[in-house]
């Protein structure tokens, strides 16, 4: 990873599990100048937008899925929810176009829930992972969302276990509403980078 690293800038992704609180984090490195590239905001903007990515789409799923150009997500929903090989096929069209965009973007930052999952680790050279406890993180996405622990609980199951995570990372930013979010920011941006590459 060294070698590749040394003919361009460095690219840092910013992942956690839901609830670890991965927004509030990249939000305060915005207000240190850091620009971070939004993957699922992305993927919405380009479902939008991208024609070549909308016509796949609506031959993946249906003409259906977009009613007078704009996406009918009850439609993705119901055909996201069929089946876990239904949901993989809108992955294998949805991040190559995600992909392609960030790297064409000229962002060095990006957070992305789904990194492991959506290979975006390759396209990056430093992982920092956000940290949370799990109860505190039911808490948050209950309280965000207005659903039970139950729901929470399902959604956490889908995502790859935070011990596995955190193996494959190299920083750990813990937010569990204790410990001080700046200061382990500002301990991760004056160290040097090489530290933490593998």
């Amino acid at each position: 990873m060294c070698e590749r690293a040394k003919n361009r800038q460095l690219k840092i992704a910013i992942t956690g599990g839901i609830g670890s609180g991965k927004s509030f984090v990249c939000e305060r490195l915005r207000r240190y100048g850091i620009d971070i590239y939004d993957c699922d905001a992305a993927a919405k903007r380009l479902m939008r937008t991208l024609a070549p990515l909308q016509q796949a789409l609506r031959e993946a799923v249906g003409e259906d899925v977009y009613q007078d150009g704009v996406l009918n997500k009850a439609r993705m929903a119901q055909f996201l929810l069929a089946s876990e090989q239904n949901a993989q096929i809108i992955d294998h069209l949805v991040h190559p176009a995600v992909a392609a965009d960030f790297l064409a973007s000229g962002y060095t930052w990006m957070e992305c829930a789904i990194l492991f999952e959506s290979g975006f680790d390759r396209l990056v050279d430093v992982v920092v992972y956000v940290d949370a406890p799990h109860d505190v993180r039911l808490k948050r996405v209950m309280a965000r969302d207005g659903i039970t622990a139950e729901k929470v609980e399902e959604w956490m199951h889908r995502q790859l276990p935070p011990e596995e995570v955190r193996r494959r990372c190299d920083y750990v930013i813990l937010n569990d509403g204790i410990a001080d979010v700046d200061e382990q920011i500002q301990v991760f941006l004056v160290t040097p980078i090489q530290r933490f590459l593998k």
